[in-house]
C-alpha cells in the first residue's frame, strides 16, 4: 500500500516563508503528476500547484510567483517551497500524488493527511 507523508507545516508571519516536503513510500512502480492542495476552514479544497512526470508545472493564480513546485523522483518526493507568505494562504495543505503500484498494472491517486500552515502576526 501506499503512503504520501507530509511535513514543513508550522506558524509563520506575512511576509515569511516555509517548506513543505511529501514523501510517497510503499508498493510503487512509478508516479505520474504530484501535487498540491490546500483547505481553509469552511472552504473547498483548491488546487494550489501541481507537476507533472516530465516537469510541467500549474499554479493558482492566487499563488503564481510566490510559490514553487518541484519534485526530485530519486527520492519519490514533492517540495513546494512558500515564499510572500499572506494571512490568506493558511489552510492544511495536502500532498496528492497519481501512482502506479507495483503489480497493478493501473494508477490511482492518493492523498496524505494534510500538514497545517497558519500565517499570522
Amino acid at each position: 500500500q501506499v503512503q504520501l507523508v507530509e511535513s514543513g507545516g508550522g506558524l509563520v508571519q506575512p511576509g515569511g516563508s516555509l517548506r513543505l516536503s511529501c514523501t510517497a513510500s510503499g508498493s510503487i512502480f512509478s508516479i505520474n503528476d504530484m501535487g498540491w492542495y490546500r483547505q481553509a476552514p469552511g472552504k473547498q479544497r483548491e488546487l494550489v500547484a501541481r507537476i507533472t512526470s516530465g516537469d510541467n508545472t500549474n499554479y493558482a493564480d492566487s499563488v503564481t510567483g510566490r510559490f514553487t513546485i518541484s519534485r526530485d523522483n530519486a527520492k519519490n518526493t514533492v517540495y513546494l517551497q512558500m515564499n510572500s507568505l499572506k494571512p490568506e494562504d493558511t489552510a492544511v495543505y495536502y500532498c496528492h500524488a497519481h501512482i502506479v503500484g507495483r503489480d497493478h498494472y493501473y494508477a490511482a491517486n492518493y492523498w496524505g493527511k494534510g500538514t497545517l500552515v497558519t500565517v499570522s502576526s
